[in-house]
Order: structure tokens, then sequence, then C-alpha cells
């Protein structure tokens, strides 16, 4: 399987609406709950507003569609990583699935995977 990094660096907020967020945006994952407005994306392409921020991400992303019926690709990836010590920020699309973790921890992460097997395309 192949796993390919995004390009740029990532921030993950807190808002309390998503009035100011430009959802057009190329990577803009919003989101809400009864308790939150969540949003990631490119930090450059961050709101002014926000409750709690933070900075620092680097993404990594499933290449290709994955199948609703596929069994345990994100468990073993993120396996992978919280044994090399590695923390994740998870965002699931209809398609596919994206790992951030701190840009620091990048090159670990790819290594770990690489190692398991894991096809790395650097962007």
């Amino acid at each position: 399987m192949k796993i390919n990094t995004v390009n740029g660096q990532f921030s993950v907020l807190k808002l309390d609406s998503f009035d100011g967020v430009d959802l057009n945006e190329e990577f803009c994952f919003a989101c809400k709950s009864d308790r939150e407005y969540s949003l990631v994306c490119r930090t450059d392409d961050a709101p002014e507003r926000f409750i709690d921020k933070k900075d620092g991400f680097s993404a990594m992303r499933i290449d290709g569609a994955l199948d609703f019926s596929l069994v345990g690709i994100l468990a073993d990836i993120t396996s992978l990583l919280a044994k090399a010590s590695v923390p994740v920020f998870v965002v699931s699309t209809y398609d596919t699935d994206y790992i951030l973790v701190d840009s620091s921890n990048l090159p670990i992460a790819l290594t770990a995977l690489k190692n398991s097997g894991y096809e790395i395309s650097i962007d």
C-alpha cells in the first residue's frame, strides 16, 4: 500500500463557529459535533479567530480510494506509529484517510511505515 506525504504545514483548530472559514481551500477538514467545531487546514489558511490552535503538523495520505469493506488499514498504520512513539491525529474522508503527525516526527513515521512494507511517496 502506498502512502503520500502532503505538501505544507497543517494546524488543528477548535472554533466557536465556521464563520470566516474558507471551506473552498484545497485542504479544509471541518467537523461539527454537539460539543465543538473543529477544523484541520494548512496553517497559512487558518482563520484568525479560534478558541485553541495547534500548529506544526505534517500530513500523510493513504493513496487511492479505500472501499468501505476494507478492514484494519488505519489500525495497522496507527499501531506501527504507536510502536515508534509517534502520536497521530487522523482525519477520514469518504475516499481515504489522512494521518497528521508533529512535523518533527515525520521522518520517524515515514521510516516506521517504510520498514513495515508501505511504499512512501514524498510530495
